[in-house]
């Protein structure tokens, strides 16, 4: 019987809407970003999902975006464990600078001359922490909130086992996955309903890409 892993991307955060790159550093989530994260709890409620157990990255954008997401679906937040291995890319001396330094992926090696890490170094750790995690006895249901850059390597890594496609992307955003056997198969998306959260002049919620 596969065991279930949904990986969710923190919401909204301050370093976001002001466009600024944002790896191993942190900023607070946004007031939107907090009705970003209810809004996902609200999905998973919805769907009737049910975690056997909770994972973050240290990051505190995405602890709190735990909290907040488990409290409005179950009531009250999940005790759950911060882990390294389910941290953002290492940007190295590009933290906090300005996005549009940021060249487009895939990076390579570019950042670690800077003390950053590689694309390679990122897939590594997020299938290893990953795959321990889930390797765990009792863990047949898995929440891990994660980041873009990270949860995007890891669907990319799984992506020979799977038949869907990223076609929007956007902050809250949940992938789906089975385990069994050691290999993560990608089986869907959850997408919270965010258009109410809509701001004039703020960037989008949503973008469409295609991986």
């Amino acid at each position: 019987m596969p065991r279930i892993l949904y990986v969710m991307r923190h919401a909204e955060t301050l370093f976001n809407i002001q466009c600024k790159i944002q790896g191993w550093c942190d900023s607070p989530l946004t007031a939107r970003g907090i009705e970003q994260a209810k809004a996902a709890g609200r999905l998973l409620a919805e769907r009737g999902v049910t975690f056997t157990h909770a994972y973050c990255s240290t990051a505190e954008r995405c602890s709190d975006t735990l909290e907040i997401a488990t409290k409005e679906a179950y009531g009250k937040a999940m005790p759950y464990e911060r882990l390294k291995g389910l941290r953002e890319c290492g940007f190295g001396q590009f933290e906090g600078k300005d996005e549009c330094l940021n060249p487009p992926a895939p990076h390579g090696n570019f950042f670690v001359p800077y003390g950053g890490e590689s694309d390679e170094q990122v897939d590594e750790r997020m299938r290893t922490t990953l795959t321990h995690i889930m390797e765990r006895p009792g863990h047949d249901c898995v929440l891990a909130v994660s980041h873009a850059g990270s949860s995007i390597h890891f669907f990319m890594n799984c992506s020979d086992h799977s038949n869907v496609h990223i076609d929007t992307f956007c902050n809250c955003m949940i992938y789906e996955y089975e385990y069994e056997n050691g290999t993560f198969v990608a089986k869907d998306f959850l997408i919270p309903d965010l258009a109410p959260l809509e701001q004039p002049g703020m960037p989008p919620q949503l973008r469409h890409i295609r991986l």
